[in-house]
């Protein structure tokens, strides 16, 4: 079995206050009849609810993945999470066998990753070939419509946009769908909420339709495109790398890598969990999706970057242990605003840039961070109050991670002067 989890580990994995609150009460021999764990890495229980019969649960700590019988639609569910518990406290049957409900799930998921172990010839190269380029010829169609479609919004001006309702958007988006191009479909759709976002929409909606322009054209142009900003233009349009191809093409990158902060986003549906990492010393930032790794931590791994002009993106090909804790050093707004302007030189479409910054507080002349030089940013206006940060603040500096986008800083991790961590 997997190395057992601390406590603390387990609950930064919940996804908010109430799904904390609601496992720890059923993290207890009394709720679950039945539990289990094998010797690789998955456990498994069924826990007594309102329901007539018990919510089947089963976790792979290597993932970590989930899966619950439960309706709740939040990841992991409180289930997992008290299952997670018991299996922290040593209350879970070790060397146990599954039964059949959860050895079919874990079984899919070994099917599944083995597949991931290597890149693996498609079964018909010819038949492979052919789909790709039916595919290329499908985008580059969705470019030219994308490009006819921007015209068209400058031409009509863009005071329409206020009374176009999301129709207007829904309707060229699913025209990217059809092009194959959902990551152009995912960008038009956030445009919709642009018209409606207070004073100076007009001039943020001219940006993004700059930007998708930009985009169009360097996709339709991709062989005349240095390969890093090729791989970042075919990324943005929506073509995928598969992981199995990152983890065999990719040079690994060993560092201790501070777990600075991490963001839950709601996506059709879909959670997905994003957490930034800072090599000590490399000082690169990473992106992963990784629900096993803990805010506050210090981790030694390799991790695999996706290709791109400017590589955020990441996997964790190999982790060998949490080595420590503590903030990490915190730098000044210049310098944080002087990386991202590098970045953005080299991925004109890099919207979040993860920040460090040693700070204080503020709420006027509009509520933001302010460095001992005497330069400030702003906090983003979708973040809300954020008392917490200001409250642990009392007006003294913090170090605060968070990201960085061009409406402000949205603030997601604050260490105080003891060095404790405190997610915001």
């Amino acid at each position: 079995m997997a190395e057992r989890w601390d406590r603390a580990r387990v609950l930064a994995l919940a996804p908010d206050a109430s799904s904390l609150r609601a496992a720890q009460p059923l993290a207890s021999g009394r709720s679950w009849p039945l539990t289990g764990a094998d010797d690789d890495s998955a456990l498994w229980g069924e826990c007594l609810g309102n329901a007539a019969a018990p919510y089947r649960t089963v976790v792979d700590v290597s993932g970590p993945a989930y899966r619950c019988s439960c309706p709740s639609r939040k990841f992991p569910c409180r289930h997992a999470l008290a299952l997670l518990l018991l299996w922290s406290d040593g209350a879970v049957e070790p060397h146990a066998d599954p039964p059949a409900w959860a050895a079919s799930w874990i079984a899919a998921r070994a099917a599944r990753n083995g597949g991931t172990q290597g890149p693996k010839p498609p079964a018909d190269p010819a038949a492979a070939l052919r789909r790709a380029r039916q595919r290329e010829a499908r985008v580059s169609s969705g470019l030219t419509e994308l490009d006819r479609w921007l015209r068209d919004q400058v031409r009509q001006g863009l005071a329409a946009s206020q009374r176009s309702g999301y129709r207007h958007w829904d309707d060229i988006a699913a025209r990217m769908v059809d092009a194959q191009a959902p990551g152009l479909a995912e960008r038009l759709r956030a445009l919709a909420a642009v018209p409606y976002s207070g004073s100076g929409w007009d001039g943020r909606l001219l940006e993004e339709y700059a930007l998708l322009r930009l985009l169009a054209t360097a996709g339709r142009d991709q062989a005349a495109l240095p390969p890093p900003l090729r791989d970042t233009v075919r990324s943005r349009v929506g073509f995928t790398v598969r992981q199995a191809d990152v983890l065999a093409n990719a040079t690994p990158v060993r560092d201790h890598w501070h777990v600075l902060a991490r963001r839950d986003l709601d996506q059709d549906r879909i959670r997905t969990r994003r957490v930034w990492l800072r090599g000590q010393r490399t000082g690169r930032p990473a992106l992963v999706l990784d629900d096993s790794l803990t805010v506050g931590t210090k981790t030694e791994a390799d991790l695999a970057f996706y290709p791109a002009a400017v590589p955020l993106r990441a996997l964790v090909a190999t982790r060998y242990d949490t080595i420590g804790d503590g903030p990490p050093s915190g730098a000044t707004v210049a310098a944080l605003l002087a990386g991202y302007a590098a970045a953005l030189g080299e991925d004109p479409w890099l919207d979040t840039w993860p920040a460090v910054l040693e700070a204080t507080p503020a709420r006027a002349p509009v509520p933001g961070l302010h460095d001992a030089a005497g330069d400030a940013v702003p906090l983003h206006p979708g973040a809300g109050d954020c008392w917490p940060l200001f409250a642990l603040s009392g007006g003294h500096p913090l170090t605060v991670a968070g990201e960085w986008t061009p409406r402000g800083l949205w603030p997601l991790t604050a260490w105080d002067q003891g060095g404790m961590v405190v997610p915001l």
